[in-house]
């Protein structure tokens, strides 16, 4: 796909600044609604430059900086292109733009969420997004087609496309990081291993965050084991508040309301106050106690007591493996829309006695839980970005057992990564029971 870049000499009216200056998401097929924010059209020249918007040099090119070679990001294609809006040609209507970063960009969970992210399925359909889109070396061509995909949607929301290689130069300026990349679980894999592997890259990726992000962006981690590789982020990220790491909790939610409403033969959204406390492991605690189903408590609604003592919880930790049975791979989509759930869950107000689960720091917490892990818990939004944790719910001696195991096994990986959160020499004492969800091997 070839289009033209056209070079103008630069205007000097009074009305054009640095903050007036917004990439638009294509010359050539914007909408009717934005063409008359655009400056009249530009004058062909015979300077006027041509280049091809998908190229070899769209990748991460390295430049010399004081004699060292450094990865610097590119904008994309179509991306590329800036237009100057006239100060007062900006309706009261437009928002400013929100900076998105996705790591894991080119795998399967990204694949079903970008194009979520740039129709204004999340953050609403009058709202101009910029991705920031971050891929390793052997991952960049195939983060290019992501790009390509993009341009060829014609989502008038998406103005800007990053790509790169560095999470220092991808997170610059970041309102939202959404870190979805991490290893895979191999054959023959310790879970210790597993998480000092995946817990340098969070480590790092904390560091970033900490050094070039917005002081206020809001972290999803999403790369298993999420729960621990939040924690090393934050503690990788101290200028940011640790209120503002999530790990992503919510596709546990989505099946534990799921199996709730099959057993009671009603649709799903008459489920609600669903929470999912502690790990995204087997160990996880899907609460049955203070749900509801109609609004009514659901142990007064389903009457088999025995299946939500020991059915119900295995049903939501076994739901993975059972995809995977029938399809031969793990979820992308489920977990793609389980993403968009948290997000818009913190981005719109919580209805009025619901809450959502998210795994947050423990912080302050008032569930008599050990302070300092990242634990699944219930919150409730304004919908400003930020939330409370939910006071007003019940907790038995049968939840509590529960909870308990859940927390001492976070406690347990916590030990085994304290060498990537500056607390001290690492030590390992899992136990021989592999509690890794299914479809996470």
């Amino acid at each position: 796909m070839a289009m033209a870049e056209l070079s103008t000499p630069k205007t000097t009216s009074p009305f054009l600044n640095s903050s007036s200056r917004l990439r638009l998401s294509s010359k050539l097929h914007l909408s009717d609604h934005f063409r008359h924010l655009l400056l009249p059209p530009l004058p062909t020249t015979p300077n006027s430059k041509i280049s091809c918007s998908v190229s070899q040099n769209q990748a991460p090119v390295a430049v010399q900086e004081n004699g060292l070679a450094k990865t610097r990001k590119e904008c994309y294609g179509v991306f590329c292109l800036t237009y100057d809006l006239k100060a007062e040609e900006q309706t009261k209507s437009w928002k400013k733009l929100i900076n998105i970063a996705v790591s894991g960009a080119a795998g399967m969970i990204s694949n079903h969420l970008l194009f979520k992210l740039a129709s204004g399925a999340v953050f609403g359909p009058d709202q101009p997004i910029a991705l920031k889109l971050l891929g390793s070396e052997r991952s960049i061509q195939a983060l290019e087609g992501v790009a390509m995909e993009l341009e060829d949607s014609l989502f008038p929301l998406l103005r800007e496309v990053d790509i790169g290689t560095d999470p220092y130069e991808v997170f610059q300026d970041v309102e939202w990081a959404i870190l979805i990349g991490a290893k895979p679980r191999g054959p023959g894999m310790e879970r210790a291993d597993l998480l000092d592997i995946n817990g340098q890259i969070f480590a790092e990726q904390g560091k970033a965050l900490n050094k070039v992000a917005s002081p206020d962006v809001k972290v999803l981690v999403v790369g298993n084991p999420c729960n621990t590789n939040a924690l090393i982020c934050l503690k990788n990220a101290p200028n940011i508040p640790a209120k503002n790491f999530h790990a992503l909790t919510r596709l546990d939610e989505n099946r534990a309301k799921c199996q709730l409403a099959l057993k009671a033969g009603v649709f799903y959204d008459k489920v609600s106050n669903m929470t999912i406390w502690g790990n995204h492991s087997t160990t996880q605690v899907p609460d049955f106690l203070n749900a509801r189903i109609n609004g009514l408590p659901v142990k007064e609604v389903i009457t088999d007591h025995k299946w939500l003592e020991e059915g119900f919880t295995e049903s939501v930790q076994k739901r993975g493996g059972l995809l995977i049975q029938k399809w031969g791979r793990s979820s992308a989509a489920s977990t793609a829309v389980s993403i968009v759930d948290a997000i818009k869950s913190l981005v719109t107000p919580t209805p009025e006695g619901d809450w959502f689960s998210t795994g947050v720091y423990t912080d302050g917490n008032p569930y008599g839980i050990e302070e300092g892990l990242v634990f699944s818990m219930p919150c409730r939004s304004k919908g400003d970005g930020d939330y409370e944790l939910v006071k007003d719910v019940e907790i038995d001696d049968y939840l509590r057992k529960r909870i308990a195991k859940s927390e001492a096994e976070l406690l347990a990986e916590k030990r085994c990564v304290a060498h990537l959160t500056g607390e001290g020499i690492a030590y390992c004492d899992l136990g021989p029971v592999d509690t890794m969800l299914p479809g996470e091997v």
